[in-house]
């Protein structure tokens, strides 16, 4: 059984959460992930409790979305009996989801579309790493 872990987990991957990590993910939030990205770069790495508080003084609608990301990775992990005092965010990242293209008509006849972005957040956390 610990074998097929071992194979199944693939460490530093980005789809996986080790035994040891919790993850979070919202997809199709409704912002662009360009947006998403500026405030995810701020927390990761960071402690939980210093990236809530990050967030939490981050005037952006973005940190908003983030912090409840992250506030779900955290519950996932308490679920699955770690600590949440000695938690770090681990990988932290935003991809593009699908865009909704809408029509907007223009004067003499034309149209333009709107592009109506998406995006996947991802938040894993876990326990630090020990140091050698």
């Amino acid at each position: 059984m610990a074998v097929e872990q071992r194979e199944y987990y693939k460490e530093g991957e980005r789809g996986f959460a080790t035994p040891e990590e919790a993850r979070a993910i919202w997809r199709r939030a409704r912002m662009s992930a360009s947006k998403v990205r500026l405030v995810v770069d701020l927390i990761r790495g960071k402690h939980v409790e210093q990236a809530l508080a990050i967030l939490q003084n981050t005037p952006k609608k973005a940190a908003r979305m983030v912090e409840k990301v992250l506030k779900s990775a955290i519950a996932n992990a308490e679920q699955k009996g770690l600590d949440p005092e000695e938690l770090i965010v681990k990988r932290a990242y935003v991809d593009e989801g699908p865009t909704m293209k809408r029509v907007r008509p223009r004067a003499m006849g034309r149209a333009n579309i709107r592009r109506r972005r998406t995006c996947h957040i991802t938040v894993v956390v876990g326990k630090p790493e020990a140091k050698k």
